[in-house]
C-alpha cells in the first residue's frame, strides 16, 4: 500500500494508535461481547434497508457462534486482506455528494462500512451464517466513529478492520464497541454494553 492510500484511509477512518498486532494469529478474545437491548439503527443502514429490504429482514435459523478452526482464521483473514487492498478508500461526500450512505464498493471505492458490507457478503456467501457476521459501530479514542465487521466464534468475537489486514480479538482492537446488528434479525441493533452513546447517525 503506497502513503497516499494509507493517508486517505487514516483520513476516512483513522485507526486508534497501537493497533498493530505481532504474528499471523490473533490474540486468544476474552470472548464475546456483552449485549444489551434493542437500539437505534444507524442511518445509513435504515436507509440500505429500504434499498435491499430482503438484506434487512434474515433472521438465521443458527444462532450458535461459528466454531473456529485455522481454516476459518485463514478465510477471515484472507478475504479481509483481498477487499482492504480491492476498494479505493472514498468519502461518500466525495462519491455521493453526501454522508452515511451505506453501499456494496462495487465500483472499487468506499468507506468504512462498505468494507464492512462486502466483507459480510463475501463470507456469507462462503457458508458463514449471517448470525456470525455482524456489522458493528464503534468509537475511535478520539470519539469519532467507525464500523467493523465482527464475526462471532467459540474463541470468542473477532474484528475484520479496513484499517489493517490483521484479523485481531475485539478486546485487542483499542475501540470502545456501541452497537451491533442482532444475532437473530438483520435489520435489528442491539447496545453493546459498556459503549457510550454513539456519535453518528442514528434512527430511533
Amino acid at each position: 500500500m503506497n502513503s497516499s492510500t494509507m493517508a486517505r484511509r487514516l483520513r476516512l477512518c483513522v485507526a486508534a494508535a497501537g493497533l498493530a498486532a505481532t504474528g499471523s494469529w490473533p490474540a486468544m478474545a476474552a470472548g464475546a461481547m456483552a449485549t444489551g437491548g434493542i437500539t437505534s439503527q444507524p442511518i445509513g443502514h435504515y436507509d440500505f434497508c429500504k434499498l435491499h429490504p430482503g438484506e434487512c429482514s434474515i433472521r438465521p435459523s443458527n444462532l450458535a457462534p461459528a466454531k473456529m478452526t485455522n481454516g476459518l482464521m485463514r478465510k477471515l483473514a484472507g478475504v479481509s486482506a483481498r477487499v482492504n487492498a480491492a476498494v479505493k478508500p472514498m468519502s461518500d461526500m466525495d462519491i455521493y455528494g453526501k454522508d452515511e450512505v451505506w453501499a456494496y464498493p462495487d465500483k472499487g471505492v468506499g468507506d468504512c462500512e462498505d468494507y464492512v458490507l462486502e466483507k459480510r457478503r463475501r463470507l456469507s456467501h462462503m457458508g458463514i451464517s449471517l448470525a456470525d457476521l455482524l456489522i458493528t459501530v464503534v468509537r475511535k479514542p478520539d470519539g469519532e466513529g467507525h464500523s467493523v465487521l465482527t464475526v462471532r466464534t467459540d474463541k470468542g468475537d473477532y474484528v475484520l478492520d479496513n484499517l489493517t489486514d490483521k484479523v485481531k480479538a475485539w478486546d485487542q482492537t483499542g475501540y470502545r464497541f456501541l452497537k451491533r446488528q442482532a444475532i437473530d434479525n438483520t435489520g435489528r441493533w442491539v447496545s453493546i454494553r459498556g459503549g457510550q452513546q454513539v456519535l453518528v447517525g442514528s434512527v430511533e
